[in-house]
């Protein structure tokens, strides 16, 4: 299935290490990030899934749940838990679903060209693509990002792009290259100048289709 920014994230229903959860029931009103790594006790995903936890009052001051999705079963994401937070120094909390069956992992295209599913599936040969979905309070996908298995993801970035998602949500402006909060953003181009002014106040003209302002208060 062939995902895009702004389809509705496909709902699944799925066991996990906070019980059975169905996906938009658990996003509730709260911004969500699904993350797929290939397996449990390997060397990238343990890294990564502590960065998650270290980063957990972060995703929280954001309103924003995070999702594991593993190969695994929930047996052995609870054992791997124990190496994360030794890892982390912080416990791993988020949910970590079941997707054995590769269910969730076939409705979010998370496998590789060319995968390979043979009985006795290895990472190498099972191995969900390291992808991350950012899904908003209505439900929609918001932003993907996708890496191979041998590159391990920068959560800076994705906090830093979830950041991005929630200024501009319903505000008629853009982020620019590298942008962090607290800088000034674009003026979309929906807006003439006089109509950016007065919804914004000053604006910085660049050029006529390149306009800054302050980034409004949320």
């Amino acid at each position: 299935m062939s995902l895009r920014i702004n389809d509705v994230a496909p709902n699944f229903t799925a066991d996990s290490t906070a019980g059975e959860l169905t996906l938009h029931d658990w996003i509730g009103d709260s911004y969500a990030i699904l993350f797929s790594h290939p397996k449990d006790f390997t060397p990238v995903c343990t890294t990564e899934f502590g960065a998650v936890a270290r980063l957990a009052p972060e995703f929280a001051r954001r309103n924003t749940k995070v999702m594991g999705v593993s190969v695994d079963t929930v047996e052995e994401h609870k054992k791997w838990k124990a190496d994360i937070a030794a890892v982390a120094g912080a416990p791993a909390d988020f949910p970590i679903i079941d997707d054995t069956s590769l269910a969730v992992s076939k409705l979010y295209d998370m496998l590789p060209a060319d995968a390979y599913l043979p009985d006795g599936r290895t990472p190498a040969d099972s191995a969900t693509v390291r992808t991350v979905f950012i899904i908003g309070p209505d439900k929609k996908i918001r932003l993907m990002m996708i890496y191979p298995m041998s590159v391990g993801r920068n959560f800076a970035e994705i906090l830093r792009a979830l950041d991005a998602v929630q200024a501009t949500d319903g505000v008629p402006i853009a982020t620019p290259a590298d942008w962090v909060p607290g800088q000034d953003v674009i003026v979309a181009l929906s807006l003439n100048d006089e109509q950016a002014k007065e919804k914004f106040g000053e604006i910085d003209v660049k050029l006529p289709y390149l306009r800054y302002t302050r980034a409004p208060q949320k």
